[in-house]
């Protein structure tokens, strides 16, 4: 195992999938709390329009999945808070469109996209260092603002009738955490794919949920699951030559099944 580690690409994908791995203990568990697991897929799938935009204006598609992201995640959030458009059908017209918009701006670029499907189903095994940093960034604001806003979030997920009635800008707090989620999700298209991404999201935080009661031993439980499936997934794809980011989704379902049998 640690001979694998000798080469650079597998530093940087241990790198970023651990850093990965910190974002998505701390931001998963929100989003399971809240409930707001689709929310994450929609905003995901929006942000294949910004790839292909970046594609089409020849820079760097993630740049342009960032804004389409938070783009998706405040649409969502507005729109779902008018009368008579349900969450899911906001959700549903955001995840349409921006694939839709993604086919459409990859068909007039010029040339062919090499990597396109590195970004629907993953390669951590192809980062850069440019893509670690873009990652320890975002991973560092959201940590940040998570830490800021603890008590409020905490508050927002558990009982937000609570916080209106304190005073609490509810709908603005949501607004923000959709934002967070957005920019989690992009920092997850390079490790497993847009289509993956909703597992490594809920998936860690959801067993953590399982074997703890409190937010923070969540997270802690959640982290360290992330930081374990990311480096058995890429152990195991690197011996047996298979895409390293479906190998991480099944390290993870294959526990939470486990745990879940387990758990009482």
């Amino acid at each position: 195992m640690i001979e694998a580690f000798a080469y650079e690409f597998m530093q940087r994908a241990l790198a970023a999938g651990l850093i990965a791995a910190v974002l998505c203990g701390v931001i998963g568990v929100y989003v399971i709390l809240n409930r707001i697991v689709f929310i994450g897929g929609g905003i995901a799938h929006t942000a294949f329009g910004g790839i292909g935009l970046g594609y089409l204006l020849g820079t760097d598609p993630l740049l342009f999945a960032v804004l389409f992201s938070l783009a998706a995640a405040l649409g969502i959030g507005a729109i779902s808070d008018r009368p008579r458009v349900s969450e899911d059908t906001a959700i549903g017209v955001f995840w349409a469109a921006g694939m839709a918009l993604g086919i459409v701006f990859i068909s007039l670029s010029h040339g062919y996209a090499p990597d396109l499907f590195d970004y629907l189903f993953g390669n951590i095994l192809a980062v850069s260092w440019g893509d670690v940093l873009l990652i320890s960034v975002l991973t560092l604001l959201i940590l940040g603002l998570v830490a800021l806003l603890y008590k409020d979030l905490l508050i927002l997920s558990f009982d937000p009738g609570y916080g209106e009635a304190v005073g609490l800008p509810t709908r603005g707090l949501r607004l923000l955490l959709l934002c967070m989620v957005a920019l989690s999700v992009v920092v997850l298209i390079k490790i497993v794919g847009i289509i993956l991404v909703i597992a490594l999201l809920t998936i860690p935080g959801a067993i953590g949920r399982q074997h703890s009661s409190s937010l923070k031993g969540i997270m802690a439980l959640a982290i360290l699951l992330g930081g374990a499936f990311v480096l058995v997934g890429l152990v195991v794809s690197y011996q047996l030559n298979i895409p390293s980011g479906a190998t991480i989704i099944l390290a993870a379902a294959g526990s939470f099944l486990a745990s879940t049998l387990l758990a009482r």
